[in-house]
């Protein structure tokens, strides 16, 4: 079993910035891709930022420019710094990699439990 615990939201004003940190634990051979997704009141969870496992990113149009994504293997880690933060950025973010537990098995999606980020004045 692997579990995703993701740190760092919080309250900050327009303008302000978070970092986000996720970590994965429990049984775990590699991890492919991990990303951050956000899910605001009434809204669809969607995409804001993904790395694969060779550092390629790609970012929600809505957080290019001020988010950066970033990964730490050796401590099977991923990062969001997010910077120029705004009221439409508020929501609950979510951690999610793919992980596989040894080397015959295949990548399973994990989620983490989510971090509310709110930026208001």
């Amino acid at each position: 079993q692997v579990q995703l615990v993701e740190s760092g939201g919080g309250w900050v004003q327009p303008g302000g910035s978070l970092r986000l940190s996720c970590t994965a634990s429990g049984v775990i051979f590699s991890i492919d891709h991990m990303a951050w997704y956000r899910q605001a009141p009434g809204k669809q969870r969607e995409l804001v930022a993904h790395i694969s496992s060779n550092d390629n990113t790609n970012y929600a149009d809505s957080v290019k420019g001020r988010f950066t994504i970033s990964r730490d293997d050796a401590k099977n880690t991923v990062n969001l710094q997010m910077n120029s933060l705004k009221p439409e950025d508020t929501a609950v973010y979510y951690c999610n990699a793919g992980v596989r537990y040894d080397y015959y098995s295949t990548y399973e999606n994990y989620w983490g439990q989510g971090t509310q980020v709110t930026v208001s004045s």
